[in-house]
């Protein structure tokens, strides 16, 4: 009777130790606590479940166009599996070797010291972040989505792909899926706002494990930016009219008041001179209005790859006789800009709209901002 108990015991134990050492699955109803709710993004959220370590990032209508389109990555973490049901992408762990198809992404994840995890990329030489240029030679360039190097893909061993789409999905999925290779969306380009945009750094730090981390680097953002946005509201009694970008083609792509670079120039204390364009996309005008415009505006930013007023006049010669560009008042936002021409504006600025903000606010009040520019620059 003894020995029956002692094997029951036994039988028991291996039991317990098997359940202590399995997997614990979930159901997806489970991951419904908010880790991070985003206070400005639109386009991610974070969940996880009691007593779970794993987490899910779940990425709204990731490309323009997308309705009621959602993807999610499946963190798996302390040897959970995914959530029964779930169809999403399953990445194994926090994300040590990723590959980053956007600058943006590089950006984001050295906000939060962590640019090191980036073992691939798309068009090397045009990356401006410090991190990747020391470490160029153990970095592979993947090359441009329609033109992969899925070989070279393959021998990085990425964990995750972090991808972004445009009018429609990556066309990497499909491969990526084939090759096991778990891929996530990063919707920051969508967003309008400036501090969503950077709010973006919170979702790639989920990935890689330091979303406390993100969260502290984030805090400080939007302090720093509604400080300065709230200092210029209460002392700036008259707002420069901006001008916009230059021709593309036959056309001259308009943003709308509400994007992106319009709040910066308002939040700036400037006034975006195109009111037609409500939308949530730019619209082409033809060169007639745009030199219209441009004569009437105080400022004319943002002017293509110029970097004097002379090569600015080679590309569009008409608009030498405007007052903008008599007066010097002519700002480009390429200041930060490596030899190859890759532009650090497209890449940091998007983690640093207070700094971005000021910049702006030094343009059109001078007066407000001891600082030096860090991505904007007058054209002589």
């Amino acid at each position: 009777m003894q020995k029956c108990k002692s094997f029951l015991s036994l039988c028991l134990l291996i039991v317990l130790l098997a359940a202590c050492n399995g997997k614990k699955t979930a159901s997806i109803s489970d991951f419904s606590n908010q880790l991070y709710t985003p206070e400005y993004a639109s386009g991610f959220s974070i969940k996880g479940a009691d007593g779970y370590e794993s987490s899910i990032i779940t990425v709204t209508n990731p490309w323009q166009g997308a309705d009621s389109i959602t993807t999610q990555l499946f963190i798996a973490r302390g040897g959970e599996s995914a959530p029964e049901g779930f169809t999403g992408q399953v990445l194994e762990g926090d994300a040590s070797r990723i590959v980053a198809m956007s600058s943006t992404h590089i950006a984001m994840l050295d906000a939060v010291g962590e640019a090191g995890r980036v073992v691939g990329v798309s068009g090397i030489d045009y990356i401006s972040n410090p991190v990747i240029s020391a470490n160029r030679d153990s970095i592979g360039d993947v090359g441009y989505e329609g033109n992969i190097n899925y070989e070279l893909l393959i021998s990085l061993d990425p964990d995750l792909v972090l991808l972004y789409g445009v009018n429609g999905a990556s066309s990497m999925e499909g491969k990526l899926n084939e090759l096991g290779i778990p891929f996530m969306y990063v919707g920051d380009y969508l967003e309008e706002s400036p501090l969503g945009k950077a709010e973006w750094m919170v979702a790639l730090s989920e990935v890689v494990g330091k979303r406390t981390e993100g969260e502290q680097v984030f805090a400080g953002i939007p302090v720093r930016y509604n400080d300065l946005k709230r200092r210029v509201a209460d002392t700036v009694l008259d707002a420069p009219s901006v001008m916009l970008n230059t021709p593309y083609g036959d056309s001259w792509f308009m943003p709308s008041t509400e994007s992106y670079v319009a709040r910066l120039v308002k939040d700036a204390g400037g006034d975006y001179i195109y009111k037609k364009n409500t939308g949530n996309a730019s619209l082409p005008i033809d060169l007639e209005e745009a030199y219209k415009l441009t004569s009437e505006a105080d400022m004319w930013l943002n002017v293509g790859m110029a970097n004097t007023l002379d090569e600015l006049r080679t590309s569009c010669p008409k608009f030498s006789d405007t007052r903008c560009f008599r007066n010097g008042s002519v700002w480009n936002n390429n200041l930060k800009t490596n030899a190859a021409g890759g532009n650090d504006y497209y890449e940091s600025a998007v983690v640093n709209p207070d700094i971005l903000l000021r910049d702006l606010v030094k343009i059109f009040h001078p007066e407000l901002v001891e600082e030096d520019f860090v991505y904007y620059k007058q054209l002589k």
